[in-house]
C-alpha cells in the first residue's frame, strides 16, 4: 500500500513540472507585455530581466503555501488516502484546463483554478464522506470546507478586477494629464518626480513588503515595523534624485529604467504569488506523505491535521522550479499567441479586431457615450480645451505600423507601477490575488483612459474584455467541476483511474501540442497577402504580384472544390473551399483596411498610386465575394440534402470550372514572373468566357421551361452561373486596370519611408 502513495507522489512531482511549463505559458504574458507593447527594449532585455525576476521571486513563495494546504478545506477533517486523492485530481485537473485556454490563445488565472479545482476536489470527496456516514447530512458540508477562508479568497479575486481596472484608469489619466502624448517634452520637468514615485512603489511593495513572505523576515522586522512612512519617503527621495541623474547626465529616459525595474518587479511579484499554484499542491502532498510513514497509521484513519501547521518550503525545490520556470519562458510559443490578445485589447492604434461585437458590449458603449456627453458638457470649455490637447495623439509617420509600439512608455510604465503594487499588498496579506486578473485589468484601465478604445473600435474591445472575463468565470466554473469529477473517478476507480487518468491527460497534451504546432506552421503560409508599401504605381505593380498570384491559385482552389463537392456531394470537400472563402475574404478585408494608413505614408507626388491600390483591392474583395457566395451556397445546397444536380447542370459547370483553372493558372504564372506583357494575351478570352456562361444561362432556361426539374437546383445552378460571370468580369477587370498602368520604361520607386 505504501508503494502506491510512494509512485502517487512521484506523479505529482512529474505533473508539477508539467504544470509549471503549462503554467508559465499562460502568465508570462502577464509581466511581459508592458515591455512588449512599448518596444522600450529589446526581447531579448525583456527576456533576461524577467529571468531574474521569476529566480529572485521563486524564494517569495514560502509564505504562500499554506494555501495548497489549509486556505480552502479543512485538513483534519480528511483522511490521508482522501488528501492524496483531492491532491491527485487537482494536478490532473489543472494541466488539462491550462493547455486547453493556452491553446485556445486566452489569458485565463492559474489562481483562480488551482482555488476552484481544490474546492471541487474538496466538495466531491466531502459529499463522499457524508454520504457514506449515518450521521452526517449535507448541512455539515460546512465542517469539511474553510468557507469563511474561502470567501475571502474568492471576493478577493473577483473584487481584484474592479480595483485593478478603476485604479489603472485613475493613474493613466492623471498620467496622460500630466504628460501629455508628447511625453518627450513633459519629461524633462516631471520625469525625476514620476520616476520616484513609480521605482519607490516598485521597490517599496514588491521587495519591501514581498519578504514579508519569506524566512528572512524575521531578521528585518525589526528594522521595518513602524518605520513604513521614512521608508517610503527615503526611498522617494533617493529614486527622485537617481532620476534626475539618470536623465541629466546620462541623457537617459527614465522612463526606460521605469519599464525595467517594472518587469524585472512584476515578474517578482509573479513567482512569489503563483508559484504556490503550481508546486504548492505536491509540496503539500509530499509533506503529508511524510508525516503518515512517520506515524504508522494505516492511510484511511490517519488525520491531516497536521496541514494545519506552518511547514517550511525548502529553498533547494524552489530554486529547481525557478528554473523550470525560467526554460519554459525562453522556450515556451503558446505564449505569444496569449499575448497577442491582450497587446491586441490595449493597442492605441486601430487594426483588425480579433473578437465581434455583442449586444452588451454595444450597449455599454453606447451608454458610456452618452455619460460621458453629459460630463463633457458640464465642464468649462477651457477644462475640455487642455484635456482634449494632452490627449491629442502623435504622429509616427516614419516608423511603419509593424515597427510601431503598441502604446508608449507612459503607459507601459502605469501598468507595471500599478499591477506590481496591486499583486505584492495581496501577497504581503498571503491572498492569492491572480496576476492575470490584475495585469489584464490594469492595462484595460489604462488603454480605456488613454483613449484606446475610440468610436472605432470600442465596441470591439469591449466585446473581447468580456470574452476574456466570461472565460474567467467558465475557468472557475469547470475548474469546480472537472475537479470533483476527477476525485470521484480516483475515489472508486482507486490506483487503475489512477493510472487510466494520467494515461488520458498525456495523450491530450501531445495532441494539444501537435495541433497547436501545427496551426502554428500555417499561420503564414506562402500564399498570404502582403501589404503594398511602395509610394509609386509601378511599385504597387511589382510589389503587389505575389498577392495577384496568390489569390489566382487561392480562387482556382476554391472554385475547383466548390464545383467538385457540389457535384459529387461531398460535404468535407465544401466545408474545406467554404474555410478558403473565409480566410481570402478576412485577408482582403485586412488589406482594405490598411488603406489608411497606406494614404498617409504617400507623399503628395504619389496620389496616382493610392487610386490605383484601392481600385485593386476592390476587384479582389469583388472575386472574394463571389466566391464565398458559390462556395456557401454549394454547401447549404448539399447540406441541405437537396436534390443532386442533373448531369447535364453538373457537366457544364466543370466545363465552365475548367476553363476559369485554365484562366487563374495564367494569371498565376505571369505574376510570379513578372511577367506583365502576357496579361494582353488571356485578356482576349473574356468575351469566349462571358458567352459560355450566357449560352449555359440559356440552356437552362430551356431546360427550366421543357423539363421537370427542382426549383432548388434551378435557383443554385442560375445563382453560380451568374456569380461565375460577376466573378470573371472582376478578374478580367483587374487584368486591365494592371495592364493599362503597367509601364515596363519607368523605375520602380522605393517603398515610402525607406531610404538607401
Amino acid at each position: 500500500m505504501e508503494n502506491i502513495y510512494l509512485l502517487m507522489i512521484v506523479a505529482l512531482a512529474v505533473l508539477a513540472i508539467a504544470d509549471l511549463v503549462v503554467g508559465v505559458s499562460n502568465d508570462a504574458v502577464n509581466f511581459l507585455n508592458s515591455a512588449i507593447g512599448s518596444k522600450a527594449i529589446s526581447f531579448r532585455t525583456i527576456m533576461i530581466i524577467a529571468s531574474l525576476g521569476i529566480f529572485f521571486g521563486a524564494v517569495f513563495s514560502s509564505g504562500m503555501m499554506e494555501v495548497a494546504r489549509k486556505g480552502i478545506f479543512v485538513p483534519d477533517q480528511f483522511a490521508f488516502s482522501e488528501i492524496m486523492i483531492i491532491f491527485m485530481a487537482v494536478m490532473i485537473t489543472d494541466i488539462l484546463l491550462l493547455d486547453f485556454f493556452n491553446t485556445l490563445g486566452m489569458p485565463t488565472s492559474t489562481t483562480v483554478s488551482i482555488v476552484f479545482e481544490l474546492l471541487g476536489a474538496a466538495v466531491a470527496m466531502a459529499l463522499i464522506k457524508i454520504g457514506a456516514s449515518q450521521t452526517e447530512t449535507l448541512a455539515d458540508l460546512g465542517n469539511y470546507i474553510n468557507s469563511d477562508k474561502a470567501l475571502v479568497i474568492i471576493s478577493g479575486i473577483l473584487l481584484s478586477v474592479v480595483i485593478a481596472f478603476t485604479i489603472g484608469a485613475l493613474v493613466q489619466f492623471i498620467s496622460r494629464l500630466v504628460f501629455s502624448f508628447q511625453y518627450e517634452k513633459k519629461i524633462k520637468h516631471f520625469g525625476a518626480v514620476f520616476g520616484g514615485l513609480a521605482l519607490t512603489a516598485i521597490t517599496y511593495f514588491i521587495i519591501m513588503k514581498g519578504l514579508k513572505g519569506t524566512p528572512y523576515y524575521d531578521d528585518i522586522k525589526t528594522y521595518l515595523t513602524g518605520n513604513e512612512l521614512y521608508i517610503l519617503a527615503g526611498s522617494f527621495v533617493i529614486w527622485t534624485l537617481f532620476s534626475q541623474l539618470y536623465t541629466s547626465i546620462f541623457k537617459k529616459n527614465i522612463l526606460v529604467f521605469v519599464i525595467i525595474m517594472g518587469t524585472f518587479g512584476l515578474a517578482l511579484a509573479f513567482a512569489g504569488n503563483d508559484l504556490v499554484n503550481f508546486i504548492g499542491v505536491p509540496m503539500a502532498a509530499y509533506h503529508s506523505y511524510e508525516a503518515w510513514v512517520a506515524s504508522g497509521v494505516a492511510p484511511g484513519e490517519f488525520s491531516m491535521g497536521v496541514l494545519a501547521n506552518k511547514v517550511p518550503t525548502e529553498p533547494l525545490l524552489l530554486f529547481i522550479a525557478g528554473g523550470v520556470m525560467v526554460l519554459t519562458l525562453w522556450f515556451s510559443k503558446k505564449a505569444r499567441s496569449v499575448t497577442e490578445t491582450e497587446l491586441g485589447l490595449a493597442r492605441q492604434d486601430e487594426g483588425r479586431e480579433k473578437f465581434q461585437p455583442n449586444l452588451l458590449s454595444r450597449s455599454i458603449v453606447r451608454l458610456t457615450t452618452r455619460v460621458n456627453d453629459g460630463l463633457t458638457a458640464v465642464l468649462p470649455a477651457s477644462a475640455k480645451s487642455h484635456i482634449a490637447k494632452q490627449f491629442t495623439k502623435v504622429e509616427t509617420k516614419a516608423i511603419s505600423k509593424e515597427d510601431a509600439p503598441v502604446f508608449d512608455m507612459i503607459r507601459a510604465s502605469v501598468n507595471l507601477m500599478i499591477a506590481g503594487v496591486l499583486i505584492s499588498i495581496a501577497t504581503s496579506m498571503k491572498l492569492p490575488l491572480s496576476t492575470t486578473y490584475v495585469t489584464f485589468m490594469v492595462a484595460m484601465g489604462t488603454s480605456l483612459a488613454d483613449r484606446a478604445w475610440g468610436r472605432e473600435s470600442a465596441v470591439y474591445r469591449v466585446a473581447g474584455v468580456f470574452n476574456v472575463i466570461g472565460g474567467w468565470f467558465f475557468t472557475a466554473f469547470s475548474a469546480f467541476i472537472a475537479a470533483a469529477i476527477m476525485a470521484s473517478i480516483i475515489y472508486l476507480g482507486g490506483p487503475a483511474a489512477i493510472a487510466i487518468l494520467l494515461f488520458f491527460a498525456v495523450v491530450l497534451l501531445v495532441r494539444n501540442y501537435i495541433s497547436y504546432k501545427k496551426s502554428n506552421s500555417l499561420t503564414k503560409e506562402e500564399d498570404s497577402l502582403k501589404r503594398a508599401e511602395s509610394s509609386s504605381i509601378q511599385g504597387v505593380i511589382q510589389e503587389s504580384a505575389d498577392n495577384i498570384a496568390a489569390v489566382a491559385s487561392r480562387s482556382n482552389k476554391i472554385l475547383s472544390d466548390s464545383i467538385n463537392g457540389l457535384a459529387l456531394e461531398d460535404l468535407k470537400l465544401l466545408k474545406k473551399s467554404k474555410k478558403g472563402t473565409t480566410k481570402l475574404t478576412t485577408e482582403v478585408e485586412e488589406m482594405r483596411d490598411n488603406i489608411f494608413y497606406f494614404i498617409k505614408n504617400l507623399d503628395e507626388a504619389s496620389v496616382g498610386a493610392s487610386n490605383f491600390y484601392i481600385t485593386a483591392l476592390g476587384y479582389l474583395q469583388d472575386m472574394s465575394q463571389s466566391l464565398e457566395f458559390i462556395s456557401k451556397a454549394s454547401y447549404k445546397h448539399v447540406n441541405n440534402n437537396h436534390r443532386k444536380l442533373k448531369f447535364n447542370q453538373t457537366r457544364e459547370l466543370l466545363d465552365l470550372q475548367s476553363e476559369m483553372g485554365t484562366l487563374f493558372n495564367q494569371i498565376n504564372v505571369a505574376f510570379l514572373n513578372k511577367d506583365f506583357g502576357a496579361i494582353e494575351s488571356f485578356l482576349k478570352n473574356k468575351e469566349q468566357l462571358m458567352n459560355k456562361v450566357s449560352d449555359k444561362v440559356q440552356k437552362q432556361i430551356a431546360r427550366t421551361r421543357t423539363e421537370e426539374s427542382s426549383p432548388k437546383n434551378t435557383s443554385l445552378y442560375f445563382s453560380i452561373l451568374m456569380e461565375t460571370r460577376d466573378l470573371t468580369v472582376a478578374v478580367m477587370n483587374l487584368m486591365e486596370l494592371y495592364a493599362n498602368e503597367y509601364d515596363s520604361k519607368i523605375p520602380v520607386a522605393e517603398p515610402a519611408g525607406t531610404s538607401n
